[in-house]
């Protein structure tokens, strides 16, 4: 899927860089800008599937862009930026990504495939109006947790289909903006939701909430490794490693079977 973006950056060479790295990846940049007033205007007249949007700009910042999106329908908002401590609020304000400078170019894929797939989504509405009735009736086999309120099944839209996530196969979860992706070993599924959300309905199912923008299936933890900052990389079972920080320390009695 053609993705057409707009890249906001108030420096020339920044833009320069993105606009060479997203043509390589068959992106149509339909717009450049170098403040967020320009930013805003253009969103609006261009319509954008993505916006790739600098954080530290004069005047208004990225994160006060964000905030000012009106447009319907809302562009994805990916993030690049050379300070990492902006994350949080720029989840919270919905952005679909959050890529941190200099950029890698498996990222900035990553970062690409959760932006065509959320686009795919978004694209679906009709196939999933005829499909809710057939979703509805798969629910109501779905075998109910002790409190009776979440099923053990999440039932997840793609083009064409609906694929059925059974949740105690789910190795992590990670979010991303109104989605978070679902890694069941090596397939990731995007379906909208929070991430305190799911931690809130499937905690009860083992799962832990490690950093503010991951969860892990503790029955898929293989290892706990201590860092010298106080923070733990936490092994799962196919050796992927998410980093557990401080903030979210009381996890780890979960974690290593002292927790209930």
């Amino acid at each position: 899927m053609t993705l057409r973006a707009v890249i906001v950056d108030d420096e020339e060479i920044a833009r320069r860089g993105m606009r060479a790295r997203l043509e390589r990846e068959g992106v149509i940049i339909v717009g450049e800008c170098s403040t967020g007033a320009e930013a805003l205007v253009t969103i609006r007249a261009a319509a954008p599937d993505v916006v790739f949007l600098d954080i530290q700009m004069p005047e208004m910042s990225g994160l006060d862009v964000a905030a000012a999106l009106k447009v319907e329908p809302r562009p994805h908002v990916i993030f690049v930026t050379a300070f990492d401590e902006y994350a949080a609020k720029a989840f919270e304000i919905h952005a679909l990504d959050y890529i941190v400078k200099p950029i890698d170019n498996d990222r900035l894929k990553a970062a690409l495939a959760r932006s065509r797939e959320a686009l795919r989504i978004s694209r679906d509405s009709d196939f999933g109006q005829r499909a809710s009735k057939a979703v509805a009736d798969m629910r109501a086999l779905s075998t109910p947790l002790a409190g009776g309120e979440s099923p053990d099944r999440i039932f997840v839209h793609t083009v064409g289909r609906i694929v059925v996530v059974r949740v105690n196969e789910i190795d992590w979860v990670e979010a991303s903006g109104d989605y978070v992706s679902l890694h069941v070993k090596k397939n990731a599924w995007l379906v909208r939701d929070t991430i305190g959300a799911f931690a809130q309905r499937y905690g009860s199912l083992g799962f832990r909430r490690i950093h503010r923008s991951t969860l892990v299936n503790i029955d898929r933890v293989t290892e706990l490794r201590p860092l010298q900052n106080g923070e733990f990389t936490v092994v799962l079972q196919d050796a992927t490693e998410l980093k557990l920080s401080r903030s979210f320390r009381d996890a780890l009695g979960h974690l290593i079977g002292s927790g209930s």
